[in-house]
């Protein structure tokens, strides 16, 4: 006899529910993505880069009693708008200089991240320190302020603007024999001649102000018509772009014009390549030689290099002849690159002494004279045009 066993209402409803919740648990596992393993750690990012140092203002050094040398090579990366004039401006150099020391990049599209050489290491000129010494071949100019027995000698140095061809400025010494503030320039007839070939009529006076070539300071110098000078063109500060004026950036001239009394003596050279000594090994700084110099640098090199030297290096050179490569001071003076290079002894070439440069950060310098704002520079097409116009010869010019 079979017997049935009857469960209650109430009990076969729980079982149910036994039964719906067993398969709700199963099917958590039996429908749904099994849940991935977690991601792997991420890779730690490399630590940032460390900043690159300020700059210094290197206009203004002292002077080591036995070295010739002054200055550091620094190296800097251009900025997203930056062009070679720029970098010029705010580390006061020269824009001839700026191209020497960079061959083969775009004054204007330098590019973004690029690396250049900044040239503010300088051998000084083989002239008296005294007073003011200009180099047309560099230029640049060197003030020694006087100083007393036991002081140590400073000098000052600024890049120039100077005579373009048919506008020589001209070489030997003279002196300062007045200065003046917001100057009137008189036109010289020669100069309102050229302009005038040109289609444009110049005033017999420029008065002051922000279309006065001259700037808001000036030295006249002994020799008739010759001044140092500012500009309201200050990117014309490193080439030859004068009528044989030497200017200056307007922040450098203000600070020489309250620097330098009357009366101080100028020396005026051309010195493309300059020797000088340094920890006992011999340095070559080397410029390219300027198109109007009527020296034959290709024909009797050697002997016009020794002609740029102080006595007292002509014998020191002399005794230590055979310790210099002479093959790469021709090679230096073929190809210039406005840095100081050693050529005696087992010496680095100019690639390493460039590798060796500080590199710092593009930004104005501690203690430079330019607020970084003030007199910024022009547009391409302008600069340009000073360009196209700066070795022009005025008519009758010899």
């Amino acid at each position: 006899m079979t017997t049935l066993f009857i469960i209650p209402v109430s009990r076969r409803a729980a079982a149910w529910g036994l039964c719906l919740s067993a398969l709700a648990l199963g099917g958590c596992s039996l429908f749904h993505p099994v849940p991935k393993s977690a991601p792997p750690p991420a890779e730690a990012l490399p630590p940032p880069k460390p900043a690159l140092p300020i700059p210094k203002a290197t206009h203004y050094f002292e002077v080591d009693p036995h070295s010739d040398i002054v200055g550091y090579v620094q190296k800097t990366l251009i900025g997203k708008d930056d062009t070679l004039p720029d970098v010029a401006r705010r580390f006061d150099v020269g824009y001839e200089e700026l191209l020497t020391a960079n061959p083969g990049v775009d004054p204007w599209l330098p590019g973004a991240g690029r690396e250049v050489v900044v040239p503010t290491q300088f051998i000084l000129p083989a002239a008296p320190h005294e007073g003011v010494v200009v180099n047309v071949a560099e230029m640049r100019i060197f003030y020694y302020p006087p100083h007393k027995k036991g002081e140590p000698e400073t000098v000052y140095t600024h890049p120039i603007g100077i005579g373009k061809i048919g506008w020589k400025t001209p070489e030997g010494t003279t002196k300062i024999v007045s200065r003046q503030k917001d100057p009137v320039w008189t036109v010289p007839k020669s100069v309102r001649a050229e302009h005038a070939e040109n289609g444009e009529q110049l005033p017999a006076q420029v008065p002051a102000g922000p279309d006065n070539p001259l700037g808001q300071y000036m030295f006249r110098l002994g020799w008739p018509s010759y001044l140092i000078h500012g500009t309201n063109k200050p990117y014309g500060v490193g080439m030859r772009s004068s009528h044989g004026c030497m200017r200056l950036y307007p922040e450098d001239i203000a600070v020489f014009f309250d620097l330098i009394p009357i009366g101080t003596k100028v020396t005026v050279v051309n010195q493309p390549y300059l020797f000088g000594w340094r920890d006992g090994r011999l340095y070559l700084q080397a410029y390219a030689v300027m198109e109007d110099d009527s020296r034959n640098w290709s024909k009797d090199r050697k002997r016009l290099l020794a002609n740029l030297l102080h006595p007292q290096q002509r014998g020191k050179i002399a005794r230590h002849d055979e310790e210099i490569d002479w093959q790469r001071v021709g090679d230096l003076a073929h190809s210039p690159r406005a840095v100081p290079v050693p050529v005696t002894g087992a010496s680095e070439g100019v690639d390493a002494v460039i590798a060796q440069g500080l590199l710092v950060e593009n930004t104005l310098p501690e203690g430079s004279n330019w607020d970084g704002q003030s007199g910024l520079l022009v547009d391409e097409k302008t600069f340009n045009e000073l360009l196209g116009g700066r070795d022009k010869a005025p008519a009758g010019a010899p």
